[in-house]
């Protein structure tokens, strides 16, 4: 039986709904995702574009040979990453290297003020002139009175020693200075220390002139041996006195015969002067003459 459409004429079966709509297509098979990339491998890369873009850029400003082609030499870049090309503008590229952070530029130093090298300048020379002054001063302090260190005694004595120049090291009085010689050779000290008192109690001069009066070559030689011929200590070391009412003037001399000299050798005659502080320095030896002379006064 045929069924009335809606225009109410008789016609072919209605189909169903849906039945026009076609089929839908099998979807194609989704690409195959690209591999991973290694991130060294794409730095790699990158550098190697980016020294190419250099290579051309270089080549451009120079003239010298043109530039190769765009894409000519040019490696493949890896899946997922973007190919970078120098385009030719004004502009170079970046040279290849692992990274291009912006560097600040250097600040440029801010001359110091005038007035600040000036000060610096007079500070400098003034410390240099202190410096000089210094060196000259110690210069000329070990010039006029030199040092005994690293001395032997016999080189000490020859060079003066004693420094009475401006130390209190003779005696004050002219009879314990002859004195002082017979209490040292005397005394059973050290033959280094006899040397030193005895010697040091003379000049250069009367040093080399009281061991050649007495046989020997100098005042070092002479001292031990002199020394050694010592019989009665107590009588030789208390043998010279001073003279009561005898008149001290500078130079004068003592003789050894105007004593009673006893258990050791006579040393002679000794002239002295008087020097600095108030000090006897013995200045001159010769032995006793054949003749004693009377001493001004008796013995006190």
């Amino acid at each position: 039986m045929a069924e009335q459409r809606d225009d109410g004429k008789p016609g072919a079966e209605v189909e169903p709904a849906g039945s026009n709509t076609p089929a839908t297509p099998p979807s194609p098979p989704s690409p195959p995702s690209p591999p991973p990339v290694d991130p060294a491998e794409l730095e790699q890369f990158r550098q190697f574009q980016q020294f190419q873009d250099y290579l051309r850029f270089t080549q451009t400003q120079q003239g010298n040979q043109p530039a190769p082609q765009p894409g000519a030499g040019q490696v493949q870049a890896p899946q997922g990453y973007p190919a970078t090309q120098y385009s030719g503008g004004g502009q170079p590229p970046l040279p290849p290297g692992p990274s291009h952070e912006l560097v600040p530029a250097e600040r440029r130093r801010r001359p110091a003020p005038k007035w600040l090298t000036w000060l610096g300048k007079k500070i400098i020379a003034w410390v240099l002139a202190f410096v000089v002054l210094v060196v000259a001063g110690t210069w000329l302090y070990n010039h006029y009175f030199p040092s005994d260190k690293g001395e032997d005694t016999q080189t000490f004595v020859q060079h003066g020693g004693g420094k009475y120049h401006t130390n209190q090291s003779l005696p004050t009085d002219p009879f314990q200075a002859v004195r002082g010689i017979y209490d040292a050779i005397g005394k059973p000290d050290s033959p280094e220390s006899k040397v030193d008192h005895v010697c040091l109690l003379m000049s250069n001069e009367a040093q080399l002139q009281f061991g050649r009066d007495l046989g020997y070559p100098d005042c070092a030689s002479a001292v031990p041996a002199l020394s050694s011929e010592v019989t009665d200590m107590n009588s030789y070391i208390y043998a010279v006195r001073p003279i009561s009412s005898m008149l001290i003037q500078s130079p004068m001399t003592i003789h050894s015969c105007w004593y009673s000299v006893q258990g050791g050798p006579l040393l002679g005659s000794f002239t002295l002067t008087k020097v600095e502080l108030g000090q006897w320095l013995i200045t001159g030896h010769s032995n006793d003459p054949g003749t004693c002379p009377a001493p001004p006064t008796g013995n006190r």
